[in-house]
């Protein structure tokens, strides 16, 4: 690519319209005065190869991807990191300037960064960590805590069966319990996950019991509107340390900026408010 010109990244779903991401790239690329644009892309699954082969010849430099391209664009990618081949999806790829495509997940990055940055002292061995939900966030949160040290995960989703293809995937550090048992286990545990959906807005509320809940437990929600879902706001009352969902979606757009724009941003407070805005 020539220097004359201008980086192009953007983020591809459907839909795509609620997308936070747009406004994090800007106000990096603004920060750090770099040039370069980034841009929110509703793509159909039939039509996402036709334009990840085709954006490299406008100028774009990558993508991110979400709901539902993540695990499309990892068997169209050409290459492709251990880390994303573990967890099975993509989130972020860039384009090499022969116009390959580098998928890499950053899903579980951001989760770790997120959680180490509201809870200093967190220690991955101290106790098993409860994950509820068994969909494609999940996925990287296991192999991000697995890879962390976390001893056990106790794992609990609606649908059972989808949590038991997770424990065959992830071996005997995984443990499968019945969604009505959800409650029961979390008195267990040194961390609560949710990354299910529940609780989101437009999507029924959490109803597991968090009776069990300690106040030396760390709850953690991957879900970000609201920024205070009920599960944080009961964790908050039991005197639990917690960790709202948005910096996960800060941290994991560090490595994609970095590789598209060639400066590695910093996540702060401001990027925060400026995502919030």
């Amino acid at each position: 690519m020539s220097e004359t010109k201008i980086p192009l990244a953007g983020v591809i779903g459907t839909p795509i319209a609620h997308s936070k991401s747009p406004l994090l790239h800007r106000h990096w690329l603004d920060t750090y005065a770099l040039p370069g644009f980034y841009i929110p892309m509703d793509v159909a699954p039939q039509d996402l190869e036709t334009v990840l082969r085709t954006l490299p010849q406008m100028g774009f430099v990558g993508v991110n991807v979400t709901i539902p391209h993540k695990e499309l664009a990892l068997r169209i990618a050409d290459q492709i990191t251990d880390r994303a081949t573990l967890i099975g999806a993509a989130n972020t790829l860039t384009f090499g300037k022969d116009g390959k495509i580098h998928a890499d997940n950053t899903d579980g990055y951001g989760f770790i960064e997120n959680l180490k940055a509201g809870v200093p002292d967190w220690q991955p061995e101290s106790g098993p960590a409860a994950v509820l939900g068994a969909g494609g966030a999940a996925r990287a949160i296991i192999v991000a805590l697995l890879d962390a040290g976390v001893p056990e995960i106790v794992l609990a989703n609606r649908t059972r069966a989808r949590a038991d293809k997770l424990q065959s995937d992830f071996g005997n550090r995984v443990m499968v319990v019945d969604w009505v048992q959800a409650g029961n286990i979390l008195e267990g545990c040194a961390l609560v996950v949710n990354t299910s959906s529940l609780g989101m807005v437009g999507q029924p509320e959490m109803r597991v019991s968090l009776d069990g809940l300690k106040p030396q437990t760390v709850v953690t929600d991957l879900v970000y509107t609201p920024l205070k879902t009920r599960l944080l706001e009961a964790a908050d009352a039991k005197g639990c340390t917690t960790v709202d969902g948005l910096g996960m979606l800060l941290h994991q757009g560090v490595p994609g900026f970095e590789r598209w724009f060639g400066r590695r941003p910093e996540v702060t407070e401001e990027t925060r408010q400026a995502v919030l805005a």
